[in-house]
């Protein structure tokens, strides 16, 4: 979810003054002083990484917790973080060495015992909105000494495990200090302390304001703080989170800005825009079990016809001013297995009759009533515009009536989990910088979408991709479980994708050094 990824991706807050969030309130521990501010609209799902699969809850992971392999600041290869190596040492089993005299923030020890905990409470849990599918290839963890765990894998050679060590799924958490069977809660951890990464918390209002410390213990790959105190500000819109930036009342800005606040700060002096690797795709996820249609064919049909009346570069233009581009495939274009299938199939424009013809050869009567849903702050306030501009083209095609409904994040992920959207909007960021990571969370075994599309086939095909070490043979691949996707499936529907962009005041230096292809977004490099 990073899903946070969007993963997803990100998550709309409270400013200071405005909405309580959903779940733990205000924990003091000392407070760390002004420091370094960044401003952002993503709300913090869960600080527990069993249940944290969002761009919110991402951004913090990124500064509290410490994982076996990291991506460094500019970097989109893993390199070892708590780790001192890890290799495989058969073609099933991936061992890694932890680095000696590693503790967590509260003083306990973190050592090998500690990761075995971490895993194993992660495919425990198993949590809905956790990252656990992540970890879908792995059998076991097993503890050889205490500074060694062997993780051995069900399916061989697979070439994506050492790059899921630092996702969502790879946090080291103290066995010490969080159950080991259930979700801990915000407040929990951050009492607890069982965190081990370059900063921690020293007072936290969930959704309005979080205050960090420098962790004088961490011993990483992200290196030494260049700011000892970060505090991060959550704004309810984009509106506040601009003029604070140009007020000078914040240091950084990231996520997420209106395609009209980017334009309007690009030609603002007092603040600079900078732009990093694209990766974020945006989507609609049809329920496979609940959307329209009396048959899997009738569904298909009616998937297919929804996807023949899209206009996406009237979104990317109308609503977005050229911040996105149309997505024409489930991997983004420029990333090694991208595809346009989608393109060939249903067409660049709207096709009405092509629409037409998919209900009809299926038996589906037109108009079909959608039911689709939207969020209108985890993705950015543009969300509204952008789905009434979905809605207008279904609807000018005479085959759909769209009642277009909205749902704020925390009851969003809960509601559309539980079965309750037929079709409903979903971004993404990705958890590393690889096409499996647009595929495998979406269509492979236990995926996070939960619309209850699986399929042997598929999964076969996403297996033998994953572990195809011939990068010819591998895009190849990747090419064509798109296009069997695409084809005869259409369990997405992807629309567009866009760049990461933050905007910082003058005198802030190190923005450019984390907007990197690992869209990991680290507050050690920052600095005023």
């Amino acid at each position: 979810m990073r899903a946070k990824r969007i993963a997803a991706v990100g998550i709309a807050a409270a400013v200071a003054a405005a909405l309580a969030g959903c779940g733990s309130g205000r924990t003091d521990e000392a407070g760390s002083g002004a420091g370094l501010v960044v401003g952002t609209t993503d709300k913090i799902f869960s600080l527990d990484p069993a249940a944290a699969y969002d761009n919110g809850s991402l951004l913090v992971e990124n500064q509290i917790y410490s994982y076996l392999l990291n991506f460094a600041p500019g970097d989109t290869t893993p390199k070892p973080d708590a780790a001192e190596k890890c290799e495989f040492t058969t073609p099933t089993v991936y061992t890694c060495k932890i680095k000696s005299g590693l503790k967590f923030a509260n003083g306990n020890p973190l050592t090998a015992k500690s990761v075995k905990f971490s895993f194993d409470r992660m495919v425990k849990i198993n949590d809905p909105h956790g990252p656990a599918s992540l970890l879908g290839n792995l059998e076991k963890t097993d503890l050889i000494d205490d500074l060694t765990v062997a993780f051995t894998l069900k399916v061989a050679n697979d070439q994506t495990f050492p790059t899921i060590l630092p996702t969502q799924a790879g946090p080291i958490v103290d066995e010490l200090s969080l159950p080991a069977d259930k979700v801990a809660t915000d407040d929990e951890v951050v009492k607890a302390k069982g965190y081990s990464g370059p900063y921690t918390i020293s007072s936290y209002d969930k959704n309005k304001l979080v205050e960090y410390q420098a962790n004088p213990d961490y011993q990483g790959i992200l290196g030494t703080p260049k700011n000892t105190t970060v505090s991060t500000k959550y704004y309810a819109t984009s509106d506040n989170l601009k003029l604070d930036l140009q007020n000078g009342a914040i240091d950084v800005g990231y996520r997420s800005f209106t395609p009209t606040d980017i334009d309007s700060l690009r030609a603002d002096s007092k603040v600079k825009v900078t732009d990093g690797p694209g990766g974020e795709l945006r989507y609609v996820v049809f329920n496979m079990n609940t959307m329209p249609g009396d048959t899997p064919e009738q569904k298909l049909a009616v998937r297919k016809a929804f996807a023949s009346s899209i206009d996406r570069e009237a979104l990317a233009a109308g609503v977005y001013k050229g911040t996105y581009q149309p997505a024409f495939g489930y991997v983004p274009q420029g990333m090694a297995g991208s595809a346009e299938p989608l393109k060939e199939l249903y067409g660049a424009k709207p096709d009405k009759a092509a629409a037409a013809k998919f209900l009809a050869d299926a038996g589906v009567t037109a108009p079909v009533t959608l039911n689709l849903q939207y969020n209108p702050d985890h993705y950015g306030s543009s969300s509204s515009e952008e789905y009434a501009a979905v809605k207008s083209q279904l609807e000018a095609s005479g085959l759909f009536k769209v009642n277009l409904q909205s749902t704020e994040w925390v009851t969003y992920q809960r509601e559309r989990a539980s079965d309750g959207y037929p079709m409903y909007q979903f971004g993404w960021f990705p958890d590393f910088p690889d096409a499996d990571n647009y595929l495998t969370p979406f269509f492979g075994p236990n995926n996070f979408l939960q619309s209850h599309f699986e399929n042997p086939g598929i999964n076969a095909q996403l297996t033998a991709e994953a572990t195809e070490s011939d990068p010819v043979k591998r895009t190849e691949m990747l090419k064509k479980v798109q296009t069997d996707l695409a084809q005869n499936f259409l369990p997405t529907l992807p629309l567009l994708s866009g760049k990461q962009v933050a905007v910082s005041k003058p005198g802030v230096n190190g923005v450019d050094q984390t907007l990197d292809g690992s869209f990991k977004f680290r507050f050690t490099v920052l600095s005023k």
